[in-house]
């Protein structure tokens, strides 16, 4: 639900849900989702014309990202592992998609999907007395493409 501030209307965190989509087609289960982080990418272009005019471009390049997690159960665990293992055994590796779905502030809903996802365990998780275990993943998607 958007939060409104009396001085208009804002999208907070709660607004935003992700979907990892395996090559199979399931959807990887990843439970707790405390973050989801996402920036362009681009190739920049620099010109210096005789005629005293610069010229810029930025190219896109992708997208990368991060996705924040409370570990409530072993099934990244065991993606990774089984990522790993199909590696190690085919020397194949299959990207992921990623589906970003945003309740918008006007109550419609925007949709978008980054193709081509590489992921990485950035850090499975620090195990203390006492503390969540948070666990972080890093991604890069070879393009995003708005469905809704």
């Amino acid at each position: 639900m958007p939060a409104n501030t009396g001085f208009g209307v804002l999208t907070i965190g709660k607004d935003v849900s992700i979907d990892v989509t395996l090559p199979s087609g399931q959807v990887l289960n990843i439970d707790r989702v405390t973050s989801f982080d996402k920036k362009q990418e681009t190739t920049s272009l620099n010109s210096k014309g005789m005629d005293g005019i610069h010229r810029f471009a930025e190219i896109p390049d992708g997208w990368t990202g991060s996705i924040g997690i409370d570990r409530g159960g072993h099934s990244l665990d065991d993606f990774f592992a089984a990522l790993e293992a199909d590696y190690y055994a085919t020397g194949t590796l299959n990207n992921v998609r990623i589906t970003e779905t945003i309740e918008d502030t006007d109550g419609t809903v925007t949709q978008f999907r980054y193709d081509g996802v590489a992921m990485k365990f950035a850090d499975a998780g620090k195990s203390q007395p006492d503390a969540y275990v948070t666990q972080q993943l890093s991604w890069k998607a070879s393009k995003r493409i708005k469905v809704l």
